[in-house]
Formats: structure tokens, C-alpha cells, sequence
């Protein structure tokens, strides 16, 4: 598990207690003796306008090739958490060194970084 993968993850539904199974892309490696990653939700729920923390993922673009998504998503980088790894299934693909910058730039924006 390392920073830039996309994993299939339990991720805690805001306001409505529980998880919900998701793709989730890893923004941290693991950190701590438990160990725990802080983890960006994706969804193909496509908002009707997108927010600037938003990043739609199309596997059919070069620089989305390797996320692996069966189908067009958005990566929504205000809704972050923390997972335990064990809260992770399986590996569906990685982000591109290119898709990487793209949020770390989103992710400086959001947080006034």
C-alpha cells in the first residue's frame, strides 16, 4: 500500500454512521504502529456542477489509464479519512505521476497550502 493507489475501502458515510464499500485513493503511505492512511473518496455519482476540490477520473485518458475505474468517476478531495489498513479489500489500480500532481495541487487550493 503506498501513496498514489486506488483501493477498494470501507469509507465512513458523513451523517449517516456506517461504511460504505468504495473506491478510495490513497494520499499518505502508511503512517503510525497501527497502521492508518488518510484516504480521498471517488464516487461515479457525478455532481451536476463540480467543486474546485473535485477531479473527474476517465480511464479512456492516458494520465487515468492505470486507476483502473470501470467506469467515469470524480474524485471528491474534500471528503477525506482516515483508514486503518485493514479497512482496505483490494488494490484496483494507481494514479500516474501527472494525475498525482493534479491533486496535490487541488489538494494545496482546498487547504490554503
Amino acid at each position: 500500500m503506498k501513496r498514489g493507489d486506488i483501493y477498494l475501502g470501507r469509507f465512513p458515510m458523513a451523517g449517516k454512521g456506517g461504511v460504505k464499500l468504495r473506491p478510495v485513493l490513497l494520499l499518505t503511505d502508511p503512517v503510525g504502529p497501527v497502521p492508518e492512511l488518510l484516504a480521498a473518496y471517488i464516487s461515479t455519482a457525478i455532481p451536476p456542477s463540480l467543486l474546485p476540490s473535485d477531479m473527474m477520473l476517465d480511464a479512456s485518458q492516458p494520465e487515468f489509464a492505470s486507476t483502473n475505474l470501470a467506469q467515469v468517476s470524480v474524485l471528491r478531495l474534500h471528503k477525506l479519512s482516515t483508514l486503518h489498513q485493514r479497512d482496505f479489500i483490494r488494490r484496483l489500480g494507481e494514479f500516474s505521476p501527472a494525475a498525482m500532481q493534479q491533486v496535490e495541487a487541488r489538494l494545496r487550493t482546498l487547504l490554503n497550502l
